[in-house]
């Protein structure tokens, strides 16, 4: 299987998803979720990286990130997965790897989708169901933080997140509301198709942008086989 494409893109933000070997678990108590965090705070600021909302789940991880140097989401990663492993293998008294591959990432086209991507990240634990009804349920997700400034000091808000009020307490209100609807069905399968194939989360515009900028392919592959070509008898 092909390796997914690399954006290397200064100041766009990216959905990063990295999960268990095997879709088995990779956080095991509190400690583990405390850890992992510390790294990415960490790694985040050393490679140059602004991390807007995350969350940890059992098996997963999803981040919300914007670069701000070449490489950085890159860089970010693989520093946090050399020290986490070797964290968990040590507690756990195992060996090999914990991570699924390489982690998968989307470019996301700000003014569309950025907010809705947000409470997409945040809403995770409240989709497993028997995790949380709400989101203020679940302690080791940024919604605490955007929706109502508890900790999370180290993480950088979104200049869109900035703009939903004039002050904190404006913000994180409105920041709240948007939590009264989830987002549609068909977004949330946009919003999984981009990320599983590492492709940009955007308009048809903002996707030929980045491919200009890029020279990679940012847009979606179309479902089912290729269509063989028919040689005409003789």
């Amino acid at each position: 299987m092909p390796r997914l494409p690399r954006f290397h893109l200064i100041g766009v933000p990216q959905h990063v998803v990295q999960r268990g070997n095997n879709r088995q678990a990779c956080f095991f108590d509190p400690d583990d979720y405390r850890f992992y965090l510390d790294r990415l705070q960490n790694a985040a600021a050393a490679a140059g990286v602004d991390v807007h909302a995350y969350v940890l789940m059992t098996n997963h991880v999803h981040l919300l990130v914007t670069p701000q140097r070449d490489s950085a989401v890159s860089k970010m990663m693989q520093s946090i997965g050399r020290s986490y492993v070797q964290y968990v293998n040590r507690r756990q008294q195992r060996t090999g790897t914990l991570w699924e591959g390489r982690y998968k990432a989307s470019p996301v086209e700000s003014e569309r989708y950025l907010l809705t991507c947000y409470r997409y990240i945040e809403l995770n634990p409240v989709r497993a169901r028997n995790m949380a009804n709400h989101p203020a349920d679940y302690p080791w997700s940024s919604y605490h933080a955007n929706a109502h400034g508890d900790g999370g000091h180290w993480l950088t808000p979104h200049p869109l997140y900035q703009r939903l009020g004039s002050t904190n307490q404006a913000r994180q209100k409105a920041y709240c509301d948007l939590f009264a609807e989830a987002p549609s069905a068909e977004t949330m399968r946009e919003i999984r198709r981009s990320t599983q194939q590492g492709v940009v989360l955007g308009s048809e515009r903002f996707r030929k942008e980045i491919e200009q900028a890029t020279d990679v392919r940012a847009t979606p592959r179309k479902r089912g086989r290729p269509k063989q070509r028919v040689s005409p008898q003789r």
